[in-house]
């Protein structure tokens, strides 16, 4: 691995799998990306990047030069010596773990496994999955893991939009089936990121990713209720934050929002959720922050009714109300899981016609939650058009938006993100 002279296959060229491949590309190793979708397989040859924070002439680089390529030929896993799982992990409708990206995935890397390859899943997922699930599968055809082939479990740890943090500037947390899977998936990643934190197992790893995630969610789940609480009192939760942040200890800052987004953190905790319930645990504080974050949709739409009612004397139904943000946070195009198009339908049940706008995602992706609303288009941006809605949403806070002109040229403008602390007049802005 130190000469890096090992070929690496990743499965899974997405918003997880892309980043990674780049930088393993970037640092040296020959990388082979796995896709079931021939568009992304297509695009990355011919150097082009479908994620906006990935630059499509970096790409067009490391293709050139050899060092990166894309299929959609699964027996090429044979060639590579190293696999890398990045696939999605979502929950059923039923919020229990679907899995069956990874079983399926595993089954496949089955059929043309061979000694010596190391398999890594970077996937979030329960505990257990790594050695209980994947392991199995795997050994069907007579090699053994920890002998023939060596498991790994390395969450990824990806956070789009942060120009602080790329792949290579964050640490890896490993967990290995044995001793000799840990050190030689340590030996991997150690030429790809900053540094490795060596853990005790799989499942200690897997935990760790959980634990992540379900800290950002508890404590978000807290501004959240604050919110409703301080603002019921006229105080601003924003103006209590900075001011809270100014203690160099015992605080962290977190922010409140129209509700929770992306493919982690409305998701990740409820695997543990699951997991539980097999040691007849019930995880309170896990559920509770699930139902707090999963209300604020709801929340900022009756708050933005009653702002049209006591600004215009009108409700929801009949109004034109345009969202500001499709993209789950900010300066990213990740629509997944996004509370935009929570609001949008709630918004369209109460008898609103709504639009959106988004430069980083102008046009809405087919998704499982949400068919019918593939295919809607944003606004382009025109302040005479914005001044013909009703009132505008703020639901993601990019930084490329004139939030200074979308105030002047509003009628109302409900705020979830306080995007409008700095413009002057606030007196068309309600914070929500």
């Amino acid at each position: 691995m130190t000469e890096r002279q090992a070929v690496i296959g990743v499965i899974g060229m997405g918003y997880v799998g892309l980043p990674l491949a780049f930088t393993m590309a970037d640092k040296g190793f020959r990388v082979l990306g796995f896709d079931v979708d021939p568009a992304k397989v297509a695009q990355l040859n011919e150097g082009r990047s479908y994620i906006r924070h990935i630059p499509s002439d970096a790409i067009a680089g490391l293709v050139a030069g050899g060092r990166l390529a894309a299929t959609a030929e699964f027996a090429r896993l044979a060639e590579v010596d190293a696999i890398v799982i990045c696939v999605p992990t979502p929950l059923t409708r039923h919020r229990e773990p679907d899995i069956s990206y990874v079983v399926d995935t595993t089954e496949t890397i089955g059929r043309y496994l061979r000694r010596g390859q190391l398999i890594v899943l970077e996937s979030t997922t329960y505990p257990g999955t790594t050695t209980g699930e994947m392991r199995p599968i795997l050994e069907r055809g007579g090699l053994r893991s920890g002998i023939d082939f060596f498991l790994a479990y390395s969450p990824e740890r990806e956070d789009p939009g942060n120009p602080a943090f790329a792949t290579a500037q964050i640490p890896k947390v490993v967990g290995g089936d044995g001793a000799d899977a840990l050190r030689i998936a340590r030996a991997l990643y150690d030429q790809v990121v900053v540094g490795t934190v060596a853990v005790s197992s799989t499942e200690t790893a897997e935990a760790v990713k959980l634990t992540e995630n379900i800290f950002r969610s508890v404590n978000i789940a807290l501004v959240n209720e604050l919110k409703v609480i301080y603002g019921a009192m006229g105080i601003d939760i924003w103006e209590v934050i900075e001011a809270a942040r100014s203690k160099p200890f015992g605080f962290m800052p977190f922010y409140p929002g129209p509700g929770l987004g992306g493919h982690c953190i409305p998701i990740d905790p409820f695997y543990l959720t699951w997991k539980a319930r097999e040691f007849e645990i019930t995880t309170r504080f896990i559920e509770l922050a699930g139902e707090i974050n999963t209300a604020m949709p709801r929340l900022v739409v009756d708050r933005l009714a009653r702002a049209l009612d006591e600004r215009f004397g009108r409700g929801l139904n009949g109004a034109r109300i345009l969202v500001i943000g499709l993209a789950y946070k900010k300066n990213v195009d990740d629509t997944r899981e996004s509370p935009s198009y929570k609001l949008i339908e709630l918004l369209e049940e109460r008898g609103a016609a709504v639009a959106y706008y988004d430069p980083y995602a102008p046009e809405i992706p087919a998704t499982r939650e949400h068919p019918h609303l593939a295919g809607r288009r944003s606004i382009d941006w025109d302040p005479a058009v914005i001044g013909g809605f009703d009132a505008a949403l703020i639901s993601t806070d990019h930084d490329c938006i004139d939030y200074g002109a979308l105030v002047a040229h509003s009628r109302l403008v409900v705020d979830t993100r306080n995007a409008t602390a700095r413009v002057a007049d606030r007196s068309r802005v309600v914070k929500a």
